[in-house]
């Protein structure tokens, strides 16, 4: 678990200049081609970045989430097909084996996971039950001595890459969880989403046809899947708004190059106070979401409580993050508009950060309910 304030500051800069050097020159190809070039997935892997927060026992870099956020930021000033690769390895794939999984499933799954050679995905979301993931169709009973799964997950990131799903579904005692691998019968994947933006990820639907897994497939407790998802989710809300500050620090660069290049009448557009009020919002904003961001990781690292303060970072963030890139194309103009620039693919990339890991309005009901319940807690005291 890095500790050394030299060695997280070593790896920080590795990492920038990786993004630098590596990353952001790859972003026109991964956009056109729709994946990852085979010799940046393998430097990736060198670099560790597959097992960043799984434990050093079982390979991983053991970050906080202090310093998993730090490297979210830094990872999201590139194309999200990037962080997206190594994300829910990091995240929701390796997390719930981690808090809840036995030794011999640790010992099974991290290390391949930490190394990059297996690719985990999180399959919770469903066609009916996206926002209202308490509600799930998927079902999964007890033959014998196995269980069988059935049902339909949707949106799942990583799918068309994956080995193994950590798969959410109804048994008699509630929603339970469960370690899927990609060769257990009756497992399918459906074909890649065609989607607006972030070329490079993949997402697509995981079907379940009388998928029969061993016993030792459940994952924590039986009924106890669906208080596994939320505590992942929680830090998973932090990551992704980490990922959000870090694309609009780098949004506010492109604009502030751009606008400190580009004359009209005579001047740089940066000369003019219009233009500089859209730049200052916009940094004023990706200043609060970098402050709120690293406070609530401290916090969890800390071991408080931060359902709340985890769903005001990913609102904020994500929320904010539309408003920045949306300035960074209008300081850019009708240049804004054409795919030459990459605040366009940017534009395009950006939005999707309001709707997954739990919507705006899923944020903004769980910071209600948090409040609520933090008063209803003091007034008991």
């Amino acid at each position: 678990m890095i500790r050394d304030a030299d060695i997280l500051a070593g790896l920080l800069d590795t990492i920038q200049r990786f993004v630098r050097e590596r990353l952001v020159p790859a972003e026109d190809h991964v956009a056109a081609s729709d994946c990852i070039p085979e010799e940046i997935v393998r430097d990736m892997q060198e670099m560790g970045l597959f097992g960043m927060t799984i434990p050093e026992a079982y390979g991983g870099l053991g970050l906080t989430m202090e310093e998993e956020v730090k490297v979210a930021i830094e990872l999201g000033q590139t194309s999200p097909a990037f962080r997206s690769l190594v994300g829910t390895n990091n995240g929701i794939g390796s997390l719930g084996i981690i808090l809840s999984g036995t030794e011999a499933q640790k010992e099974r799954y991290l290390p391949r996971l930490a190394s990059g050679a297996l690719i985990a995905s999180f399959a919770l979301t469903e066609p009916d039950a996206g926002s209202d993931a308490a509600s799930p169709r998927a079902t999964a009973r007890w033959s014998s001595d196995h269980w069988v799964l059935n049902g339909t997950k949707r949106f799942i990131t990583n799918a068309p890459l994956a080995g193994l799903f950590t798969v959410f579904a109804r048994t008699s005692s509630g929603i339970s969880a469960f370690l899927v691998e990609r060769s257990s019968p009756g497992l399918s994947i459906g074909p890649a989403d065609r989607k607006m933006g972030q070329q490079g990820t993949h997402t697509a639907d995981v079907m379940l046809e009388e998928c029969k897994v061993p016993a030792d497939a459940l994952l924590g407790q039986e009924g106890q899947g669906f208080k596994l998802a939320m505590r992942t989710l929680d830090r998973g809300r932090l990551h992704i708004a980490a990922v959000c500050t870090g694309i609009a620090i780098r949004v506010i660069r492109d604009a502030l190059a751009y606008a400190a290049q580009r004359r009209q009448f005579g001047k740089p557009i940066a000369a003019f106070q219009l233009v500089q009020a859209m730049l200052a919002d916009s940094q004023t904003e990706a200043y609060a979401a970098h402050a709120m961001v690293l406070d609530a990781a401290r916090r969890r690292d800390e071991g408080d409580d931060v359902v709340l303060e985890a769903a005001c970072c990913k609102l904020f963030a994500s929320e904010a993050l539309g408003r920045i890139v949306d300035r960074a194309v209008q300081i850019h103009g009708g240049a804004g508009y054409m795919r030459e620039y990459a605040v366009e693919r940017l534009y395009r990339d950006a939005r999707l950060y309001r709707i997954y890991e739990g919507t705006s309005q899923i944020q903004q009901l769980v910071i209600a309910r948090e409040m609520i319940g933090r008063e209803e807690a003091h007034a008991c005291i």
